[in-house]
């Protein structure tokens, strides 16, 4: 029986198609990470902020997509590298000379590629690390439920 059999998250309030996320994660190297998500990704830098109670941090993204990264740094805190090599945004781009492009940005960015941990990436897409050790699969495929 699956979760989604037993009634778990069912309720009479659910998050719309219109809801933006924000996906956030802290980083001692914030102006490198910002930069490389930014030129690897085509991003735009939507906003910055400076000691905010002790956190800095900036929020990366495009003002008409529905999600947008936050990198946070606080102040005087060290949080190091990514827990594992699981740690992943994925990115499904369909198209093959756009995935292409995109791959080849990575790079520039200063992403490294790497061995996907689950090898299931490897086959039509390709892992990039960025300088904290977090991961970003650009997938050469359509996603579909």
């Amino acid at each position: 029986m699956s979760y989604l059999s037993t009634g778990f998250g069912l309720n009479s309030y659910m998050i719309s198609r219109h809801t933006k996320i924000r996906i956030a994660r802290p980083t001692d190297n914030l102006a490198a990470i910002s930069k490389m998500y930014v030129n690897g990704l085509g991003f735009k830098l939507l906003g910055t902020f400076e000691d905010h109670n002790g956190f800095d941090g900036a929020i990366i993204g495009h003002e008409e997509h529905l999600y947008h990264l936050e990198f946070t740094h606080h102040r005087g805190a060290t949080v190091g590298r990514a827990p594992t090599q699981d740690n992943l945004l994925v990115f499904y781009v369909p198209d093959k000379a756009e995935w292409e492009a995109c791959c080849q940005s990575m790079l520039l960015a200063g992403f490294i590629e790497v061995k996907s941990y689950n090898d299931y990436w490897d086959v039509a897409g390709k892992t990039f690390e960025d300088v904290d050790g977090y991961r970003v699969v650009m997938q050469n495929r359509s996603w579909s439920a």
